[in-house]
C-alpha cells in the first residue's frame, strides 16, 4: 500500500506517535550533527554561550517537522537543511541570555555561566523564528530560480516549484501553531507581525524590478521589512521572554534592526564583488533579476553624467548581458566603498544600541555577530 496515502490518525502531525523512530532526535544526536555540519562555520565559536539551547533548537526543529505521511519526510528533513546558519534563533538566544546577565548583574545576583537558562519559551520561539526564516528562503528561491542555497540544493530544483511553496506554508502554519502554545499571545502576534512586514518586503522588491529611479531611503525601507524585521523581532523577543523592561527590549530590538540591515548590505555588496564558493550562489544574480541594489543606486547617481547615463542604458540591456557591462563602471565609481560605509554606519549604531547593558559573554557575542555580519562579507 503506497504509504503516502494512508488515512490520517487521530494524533497530531508532530505527535510522538506520527514519528519514527529514526526521526525522533536527542538534543545530544542534533548537537553532534550540528558540529560536524558546522565544522568550518566561524560562528560556531560565537555561538558558545547558547551552544545547548542551540542544539535544542536544531532538535525542536526536527522534531516539529515530521508527518504520518511517510512520502513528506524527504521534503520536510531537507528543509532543516536550508537554514544555514541558525543566525535568527542565535539572536533570540544571545539577547534574552544577555537580559539575563544584565538583571543579574544589576541586583548583584551571581550570573550562571553555562547555558542553562534559557527557557523552554526561548527554544521555542528560536524555533518559531527559524521556521518562518526558512519558509521565507524557500520561497525566495522559487522566486530567483535558484539551484542551490549554500550549495544544498533548493527544494525546487530537487523537487519542483509546486513543492516549494507548499512547503514554504507548511513552514508559516507550524510556526504559529507552535507560537500559539505559549501562554501569551504577545510572541504570536509580533512573529505574525514580522513575517507580513517581511512579505510586505519581498513584495515591494519583486514588483520593484529594474526600477531605476528607486532612491537610497526606498531601497532601505525595502530591505528593514524583507531582511531586519526578522532579526530585530528575534532581538525583542528574547529580551522580552526574559522579563526587560520596555527600554531594555526596546535597545534588544534596536540592535536586531541595525543588524538586520547591515547584513543585507553586506550580501548586496557581495552578490557583486564576492566569490562564488564563499556565497554559495552565483555572483550578479540580483543584477540580472532587476533588483536595484545599494551599489547600483550610488553608481546612478554618479557625478560624471556619462558614466551614469552609460549605467542606465547598460541596467536596460538583457538579463544575460547587463553583469559584463555594469561591473567596469562600478571600477570607476566609488559604489564599492560608498556601500562598505553605509554597511558599517549600521553595524556600528547596532553595537551603540546595546552598549548600555552590563558585560556578558553573551553580549560580546552579539557585537561580534555584528562585526561578522559586515567584515566577514566585505
Amino acid at each position: 500500500m503506497d504509504r503516502s496515502v494512508v488515512p490520517p490518525s487521530s494524533s497530531p502531525a508532530h505527535s510522538q506517535e506520527s514519528v519514527r523512530p529514526e526521526e525522533s532526535r536527542s538534543v545530544s544526536e542534533v548537537t553532534a550533527a550540528t558540529d560536524k555540519a558546522n565544522s568550518a562555520n566561524p560562528l560556531k565559536t560565537i555561538y558558545g554561550p547558547i551552544a545547548k539551547s542551540l542544539a535544542a533548537v536544531d532538535a525542536r526543529l526536527h522534531r516539529e517537522l515530521q508527518s504520518r505521511y511517510e512520502a513528506l519526510m524527504p521534503v520536510l528533513r531537507h528543509g532543516t537543511q536550508l537554514g544555514g546558519k541558525r543566525l535568527r534563533p542565535a539572536l533570540l538566544l544571545l539577547s534574552g541570555k544577555a537580559m539575563q546577565a544584565d538583571q543579574a548583574a544589576r541586583s548583584s545576583v551571581q550570573a550562571n555561566g553555562d547555558d542553562g537558562e534559557s527557557s523552554d519559551d526561548h527554544v521555542v520561539m528560536a524555533t518559531v523564528v527559524e521556521m518562518v526564516h526558512t519558509a521565507t528562503l524557500v520561497h525566495d528561491d522559487v522566486l530567483d530560480k535558484a539551484s542551490t542555497r549554500r550549495h544544498v540544493p533548493t527544494i525546487n530544483a530537487r523537487w519542483n516549484d509546486d513543492t516549494s511553496i507548499l512547503l514554504g506554508d507548511y513552514l508559516f502554519a507550524q510556526s504559529f501553531y507552535l507560537a500559539a502554545t505559549l501562554p501569551s499571545t504577545l510572541a504570536c502576534r509580533l512573529v505574525g507581525e514580522a513575517a507580513q512586514k517581511v512579505c510586505e518586503g519581498e513584495l515591494r522588491q519583486v514588483l520593484g524590478r529594474d526600477w531605476l529611479d528607486i532612491d537610497e531611503e526606498t531601497y532601505l525601507d525595502i530591505i528593514r521589512g524583507k531582511t531586519a524585521e526578522l532579526t530585530r523581532v528575534a532581538c525583542q523577543l528574547g529580551a522580552e521572554l526574559s522579563g526587560g523592561s520596555e527600554e531594555d527590549v526596546a535597545a534588544f530590538a534596536m540592535f536586531g534592526n541595525d543588524l538586520g540591515i547591515a547584513f543585507q548590505i553586506a550580501d548586496d555588496f557581495l552578490d557583486l564583488w564576492g566569490d562564488d564558493d564563499n556565497v554559495g550562489k552565483t555572483l550578479g544574480t540580483d543584477l540580472q533579476q532587476g533588483k536595484i541594489t545599494l551599489p547600483l543606486i550610488r553608481l546612478l547617481r554618479h557625478e560624471d553624467t556619462s558614466v551614469a547615463t552609460e549605467a542606465l542604458d547598460a541596467l536596460r540591456l538583457p538579463p544575460e548581458d547587463r553583469l559584463g557591462r555594469v561591473m567596469p563602471l562600478l571600477r570607476k565609481s566609488d559604489a564599492a566603498d560608498y556601500t562598505r560605509q553605509v554597511a558599517e554606519k549600521y553595524r556600528r549604531s547596532a553595537i551603540e544600541a546595546i552598549s548600555r547593558f552590563k558585560p556578558s559573554l553573551a553580549l560580546e557575542s552579539l557585537k561580534t555577530i555584528a562585526d561578522f555580519a559586515v567584515d566577514r562579507r566585505f
